[in-house]
């Protein structure tokens, strides 16, 4: 009889954003490439709601493949970022449009005291890591604390901006639970008067007498009827 293939214990993991703050040597660069991605967002504002209230025809609610395919090609007239961003920025859009349940979401400025905060967002792939840098998009970042993710792999993130003007990389980092095995697979517990409780281990839990000092108090007090 053929044998019954072996399972094999897979740690379980979790995932992690970090938060790691973005030197000031790539401001310039990541300010710019904001721009582009506040273009995308536009155009994708723009088309969906000509098309969701068009001037004939059946309404239509454009989805992140018909925007992907509006938008191809365009990065022949962006410096900064590539088709695989503006994918990312399409699917956000059509997220947040389905979550708000409108066919027109509010505009990104570029510019004013009105301005948007900065964002761009990545595809896990874009990240590439050059020694003690970042590669994105052929531009080398470099940020603080980047040994946080050595030896490990991350997921689609994003660069996003405070209000402050400073640049963070926000990287979902995966992590592995490490599973600790008790001294023992069972502890006894014997509970008594002298002591609260003691364990088949020899540990005791001393009774507190909290109340001994407040008995007087206890039995003057009225008691309380219905």
């Amino acid at each position: 009889m053929p044998s019954e293939p072996s399972v094999q214990n897979v740690a379980p993991t979790f995932v992690r954003t970090l938060r790691l703050k973005v030197k000031s040597e790539s401001y310039p660069w990541l300010n710019a490439a904001a721009v582009e991605v506040n273009q995308v967002w536009n155009f994708c504002n723009e088309t969906s709601a000509r098309a969701a209230r068009p001037f004939a025809g059946p309404p239509k609610w454009l989805n992140a493949y018909q925007l992907d395919k509006l938008t191809a090609g365009a990065t022949e007239y962006f410096e900064h970022i590539g088709s695989a961003t503006i994918q990312r920025v399409t699917a956000e859009f059509t997220t947040r449009r389905k979550q708000f349940k409108k066919a027109q979401l509010r505009w990104r400025i570029s510019r004013g005291p009105r301005r948007s905060l900065g964002w761009i967002p990545f595809k896990v792939e874009q990240i590439k890591r050059r020694g003690k840098c970042l590669r994105f998009c052929g531009k080398t970042i470099r940020v603080f604390e980047q040994a946080l993710l050595e030896g490990k792999s991350w997921k689609s993130g994003c660069f996003a901006q405070d209000a402050i003007g400073d640049w963070w990389l926000c990287m979902p980092v995966e992590y592995s639970v490490e599973q600790t095995i008790a001294p023992n697979e069972a502890v006894g517990l014997d509970l008594g008067l002298r002591e609260t409780a003691a364990t088949s281990d020899g540990d005791k839990l001393e009774a507190g007498h909290f109340y001994r000092n407040i008995e007087h108090k206890i039995a003057q007090a009225p008691a309380s009827g219905p």
